[in-house]
């Protein structure tokens, strides 16, 4: 591949994400949309300055990798332990009530059972990205809503994950109960081998290196594509085996140290996957569903925060705390693009179908973060009196 072409297309990705972030930051608005509309702008649909599919379609894949592995890291599996209980019953009808209303509204718009079924699942998910930056680090770290929407959002990725090992048999067309057996086998493997390695070698070596900080920065990206690259030959995705390789740093000692270290490397690649998102939204297949797209949008914007608020009272919550988390979780998720991203590429569902779940997330995005900064104490609140980092 011409460097001069990679050159060009990261002074691109940046310099456009840069000036739009600026434009975003004065409106309060969530720069996971702006990297979005970059994408779409300078995409081959769009102004075609970035025209290489291969190109996009590697940096995204990249991306997601590294995203999955750096949100992994933050989701605590002692405070999933505490909350699992509680939470549990919460995420698992919440995903079911969702999946059944997106299930419903595609087969009404005329989907095939299949593409229904994505769509469904797509809208299961709320975002771990907005959700815990727009959550003060104080609420986040030491106080209970921080706590039930760490435990929440991980169930939801669990589930996130089921759901994905199920689309990539689906979409090799090798679906069967077998191969499913054997994905839901070596997933707790890998998990296993992740917590010993976590433990008894990784540990061990950051204890005992941890002041040679390029060391760690080069153990990290280690390990994290070596669980990938463990996670493809057990026939998972290099999606999974990143995000287990995370998880379970996230109960190592110095896994606060390890995440303030990676936060630049996990927002360069934050931009490129959300980046790769917009660029592959086909506005050919896009602008006649955003109709369909705002009305299910609105639709799941409306209902999350009742349904999440109703199941969370009734597991003891007061009704306050269980609105916010509500309002907070009211999008859609990453999870719900990554889903898009691969059936679609894999052609397991149409243009149309992928295309009406990026269009809802998207519109999801934009909406529930400006409801969360007008409402609720954020790092991006409009009023000082909310604003907390």
């Amino acid at each position: 591949m011409d460097s001069n072409l990679v050159i060009f297309s990261i002074f691109l990705i940046f310099s456009g994400a840069a000036m739009m972030s600026t434009l975003a930051l004065y409106s309060r608005q969530s720069l996971l949309v702006v990297y979005i509309g970059l994408g779409a702008l300078l995409g081959p649909r769009g102004l075609g300055l970035m025209s290489d599919p291969a190109l996009i379609k590697e940096t995204g894949e990249v991306g997601i990798v590294f995203l999955l592995f750096l949100l992994g890291m933050n989701l605590s599996l002692e405070d999933f332990v505490k909350t699992f209980r509680r939470m549990a019953v919460v995420a698992l009808v919440s995903s079911f009530i969702f999946a059944g209303v997106g299930y419903l509204f595609a087969r009404f718009m005329g989907f095939t059972w299949i593409e229904s079924m994505v769509i469904g699942a797509a809208m299961m998910f709320s975002s771990t990205i907005i959700g815990l930056k727009l959550l003060p680090t104080t609420v986040l770290h030491h106080q209970h809503t921080g706590e039930m929407m760490v435990g929440l959002l991980l169930l939801q990725d669990i589930i996130a994950i089921v759901s994905m090992l199920i689309l990539q048999s689906a979409s090799e067309g090798q679906l069967s109960g077998i191969l499913i057996l054997k994905a839901l086998i070596a997933f707790p493997a890998l998990c296993l081998m992740g917590y010993w390695g976590e433990r008894y070698v990784l540990r061990v070596l950051l204890t005992r290196f941890d002041y040679v900080r390029e060391y760690i920065f080069l153990l990290m990206l280690g390990w994290c594509l070596g669980f990938a690259q463990i996670a493809h030959y057990l026939h998972l995705s290099y999606e999974i085996g990143a995000f287990i390789a995370g998880i379970v740093i996230a109960a190592s000692p110095i896994a606060l140290y390890v995440a303030e270290s990676l936060k630049p490397l996990r927002d360069f690649f934050l931009v490129m996957f959300f980046f790769s998102i917009g660029a592959g939204f086909n506005w050919q297949y896009g602008l006649p569903l955003f109709w369909p797209a705002l009305i299910l949008a609105i639709l799941m914007m409306c209902m999350k925060p009742l349904v999440f608020a109703v199941l969370l009272k009734r597991v003891g919550e007061s009704s306050a705390t269980a609105w916010e988390i509500g309002v907070r979780l009211a999008q859609n998720s990453e999870f719900s693009l990554l889903l898009a991203y691969l059936a679609g590429s894999s052609r397991f569902i149409s243009h149309q179908a992928s295309n009406l779940i990026q269009g809802t997330t998207i519109l999801t995005f934009l909406v529930a973060s400006y409801w969360v900064v007008l409402k609720y104490p954020s790092p991006l609140a409009f009023s000082a009196r909310l604003r907390r980092d």
